[in-house]
């Protein structure tokens, strides 16, 4: 059958104010998201009335109407982040989460950290993702597909340190507290608290005006930039780093068992058969690989990422955590103010506890020179040159340049926010 030009005008026409509709759509303060099938149960020629029910079906997303600033501190084990974490979760409008990956690893692939697959990797990287944007929209009830026991309802023991979050340690989350509790050390919160409530919490993070959450279970800042480029989310990365070979003391000295051998070798100047290299040379490559794409500077980071030297911060820990604050676009309160002062400038007694935050900070940056036997930082330094160079720290060259205190091995860099 042939169609008149009336007909194919009108053809025109309708496709027309299609597109601009498509257009305008797009264009708008809020969009609709559209499951893709999955390719399992559907295929290509799937009926058109049922991939219309799917949309239907769908949830509608919003744009970040209120601009809430959502923070990403992404490190690795022993780098100094609990205490990074502290700087935002000491902040009155700050609802912080720590380490909620630690779920998606430990019920996914409980061996990850034994695991070098490329296909654990990108399950463990799919189901984060997921999860973080989930929880930067306040739905916490996402969590419970990775905590097992499952919670019934919503209401679970089982969170991984709860205790190091303050919003879910103070009402209304936890209702028990009197006015003498609200100061809870972590260990003291599933005492006074009991069971938490996951409708309550996450009423509470609706309630603050921005979200952080700290993992050291995200390699590199490019895993993140599916989230980072999301229009739903406002989300700023603070990648933190620290020296290799602090990182190496500390984890020999916190984790004995897995950091035996380094510690036979420290102990007895022979360096192990099988010692396992990996254990270093994955946290310089990993620091190697984020931080390259972070000072390239790639558009997609453009206001969104800034690098943070852990000996930086504890050196002068008042300004820095200024210069932090001022990247976020957030107004530092006092109590954060009041937490640096009380829990920087600690004596040997208040370090004793291995995830504590209570410490003499400018002691604690460099102590490492005088835990790890020149042997191991010769090593160290030559395994990880680049990074090293890279981030501005100094190798020593000799054990008496080691311990030479009146020598600082950290050159003064400043690493600007890509703004």
């Amino acid at each position: 059958m042939q169609c008149s030009w009336k007909a194919v005008l009108l053809l025109a026409l309708a496709s027309i104010a299609i597109q601009y509709t498509a257009i305008r759509t797009f264009t708008a303060k809020s969009f609709h998201s559209c499951p893709i099938p999955n390719p399992v149960n559907c295929s290509l020629s799937q009926d058109t009335d049922v991939a219309e029910r799917l949309c239907d079906e769908s949830p509608t997303y919003s744009y970040n109407l209120s601009r809430k600033t959502h923070v990403l501190i992404l490190a690795t084990t022993r780098s100094g982040s609990s205490f990074v974490g502290q700087l935002f979760n000491q902040h009155f409008d700050v609802f912080y989460l720590f380490e909620p990956l630690y779920h998606v690893q430990y019920t996914l692939i409980p061996k990850l950290t034994q695991s070098k697959s490329t296909t654990d990797r990108r399950v463990m990287l799919g189901a984060s993702r997921d999860l973080l944007r989930s929880l930067y929209d306040c739905d916490l009830y996402f969590l419970e597909n990775y905590i097992k026991p499952q919670p019934v309802n919503h209401t679970t023991d089982r969170l991984f340190r709860r205790g190091a979050s303050k919003a879910l340690c103070s009402p209304p989350v936890c209702e028990s507290l009197g006015a003498v509790d609200l100061h809870l050390e972590e260990g003291d919160c599933v005492k006074k608290c009991g069971t938490l409530n996951l409708t309550l919490a996450t009423e509470s993070c609706r309630e603050h005006g921005h979200v952080a959450i700290k993992t050291v279970r995200v390699p590199e800042v490019s895993d993140l930039r599916a989230l980072v480029e999301d229009p739903r989310l406002n989300l700023k990365v603070i990648q933190l780093v620290r020296d290799p070979r602090g990182i190496l003391a500390s984890r020999s000295e916190t984790f004995r068992d897995t950091y035996r051998l380094w510690r036979i070798w420290d102990g007895t100047g022979r360096k192990p058969y099988n010692l396992d290299v990996t254990q270093l040379t994955t946290v310089c490559e990993d620091f190697w690989n984020s931080v390259s794409t972070g000072l390239n500077r790639p558009p997609w980071l453009k206001g969104k990422y800034m690098l943070v030297r852990y000996e930086d911060l504890a050196r002068n820990p008042m300004k820095k955590t200024e210069e932090i604050y001022n990247f976020l676009g957030i107004p530092m309160d006092s109590n954060v103010e009041r937490w640096i002062q009380n829990n920087t400038r600690g004596d040997r007694s208040s370090s004793k506890h291995k995830y504590g935050t209570v410490r003499n900070s400018a002691a604690t940056a460099e102590k490492w020179r005088f835990r790890l036997s020149y042997e191991i930082v010769a090593f160290t330094q030559h395994a990880c040159q680049q990074v090293l160079a890279q981030l501005g720290y100094k190798t020593a060259g000799s054990e008496e340049e080691l311990k030479n205190l009146s020598i600082s091995l950290v050159e003064e860099r400043d690493f600007l926010p890509f703004s």
